[in-house]
């Protein structure tokens, strides 16, 4: 273990520190310059808040924080998808992670960087409260909080997301019926095989909760003649929706309501969709969660669950960048301990499958979408929100591609007292 001299540089100190070989270029704001010159990609730290940041906040969190404010540049990668950069990290040997400084060495290279450096910059405004904060203040997913964590994610802007997510304006893992299929032609094969598993006739009444834009809702009433009632905890997806369902002529049809899923008053669903509602309920509320959609279900109704898993039934933290940036509050479990609690909610579980690689097409496609349309994202939601974005869409798909997530869907019926389910002998939805 080397003892820094105290005139090291920015790149000596960041290079001493790297667990393993460095696998890009890294170029600092002193001049100094670490790693392969003929290295594709490259860290460019621009600023001495940027350093400040890595210094007080080491890690994810403080690399984060340096990006955001793009005081650390992705050079050779596009801001809207730096996912190739990131993808020749996770490839190298130790990926990009750091060994805590012996006293000595601190010593060394706060004389080279100063003592100003520890102190803390501020925060970018993109940055949510921490999760330990949230637990003490008592308020974690109860109808306030759920509504305060849901207008950070999804009230940025609708009009940047009509530009990143495309017409079909669907913010959950699409499923590509070929390998060529576009982006919304395996959206809208996404909620047809929703809709088949449901087993969706005319007449039925369809609630989803947690319902985005209203793309299930829209899909059930225009191609099945389905009675759709949606609710989301975001005031600008509900007014998007409703202007969307009028447009398209289905008032008679369709409702989005700008409402806590806690809170529909109506009940006797034929069927329920959650379509990527599950990551933001807490696994402590699952008993609760399912046991409301049940008593919401007709006898012999469906439920499709349809949410982000790990690979693995552990309990695993998020990471900060994910909890401050992207889905403060959001937890996420394997497959296995969804299917558990369907069942002891008294749902009897007929069917499940695993989209994982469909949604790291899915998510490639947002990246295009959001480097094609970056310079009118940026005047909508400002540099720093565009590169949350980036960097979280590409991290995500990174994180499907090698099996860190999965995304699966669930599909249970509730079972009448004399035995009769809800399901054909055969699916029917797989023809």
């Amino acid at each position: 273990m080397s003892i820094l001299a105290p005139t090291t540089s920015i790149a000596d100190a960041f290079t001493s520190l790297l667990i393993g070989e460095i696998p890009f270029r890294f170029t600092a704001y002193d001049g100094s310059f670490a790693g392969p010159d003929t290295a594709e990609f490259g860290l460019d730290l621009r600023t001495e808040r940027g350093l400040s940041y890595l210094l007080t906040a080491p890690g994810d969190l403080g690399l984060a924080r340096a990006y955001v404010m793009g005081d650390l540049v992705i050079t050779g990668a596009h801001p809207g998808d730096p996912y190739p950069a990131l993808m020749q990290v996770k490839g190298s040997k130790n990926g990009l992670k750091f060994r805590t400084p012996t006293p000595t060495e601190l010593i060394a290279i706060l004389r080279t960087v100063g003592i100003a450096q520890l102190i803390p910059p501020p925060v970018p405004e993109q940055e949510h409260l921490p999760r330990w904060r949230r637990i003490v203040e008592g308020m974690l997913h109860s109808p306030e909080r759920d509504a305060e964590v849901i207008h950070h994610h999804y009230d940025v802007s609708n009009r940047f997301y009509e530009l990143v997510l495309g017409p079909s304006m669907t913010y959950t893992c699409a499923c590509y019926p070929t390998e060529d299929a576009t982006l919304e032609e395996a959206q809208f094969a996404k909620y047809d095989l929703v809709a088949r598993k449901l087993g969706l006739e005319p007449g039925h009444r369809l609630l989803d909760v947690g319902c985005g834009w209203g793309g299930m809702v829209r899909h059930a009433a225009r191609e099945y003649g389905v009675k759709a009632l949606g609710v989301t905890l975001s005031a600008e997806q509900a007014s998007w929706a409703q202007n969307k369902i009028k447009e398209e002529g289905l008032d008679d049809l369709a409702e989005v309501r700008h409402l806590d899923y806690r809170d529909v008053e109506e009940g006797a669903f034929d069927a329920i969709s959650s379509i990527g509602l599950t990551e933001h309920i807490g696994v402590a509320n699952y008993p609760a969660y399912f046991g409301y959609l049940r008593d919401k279900l007709t006898p012999r109704g469906r439920l499709l669950n349809h949410s982000i898993t790990r690979a693995d039934n552990k309990r695993t933290s998020t990471g900060a960048f994910i909890d401050r940036y992207v889905f403060p509050d959001g937890e996420l479990t394997g497959s296995g301990r969804i299917i558990t609690e369907i069942q002891d909610a008294g749902l009897e579980v007929q069917h499940e499958e695993n989209l994982r690689i469909h949604y790291a097409k899915t998510l490639a496609g947002w990246n295009r979408n959001l480097v094609e349309h970056w310079d009118e994202c940026v005047a909508e939601v400002g540099e720093g929100t565009a590169r949350v974005w980036g960097l979280y869409m590409a991290g995500s798909r990174m994180g499907f591609e090698t099996n860190e997530i999965q995304l699966h869907q669930v599909l249970a019926g509730k079972t009448t007292p004399d035995g009769a389910g809800a399901f054909p002998l055969r699916p029917t939805w797989t023809s």
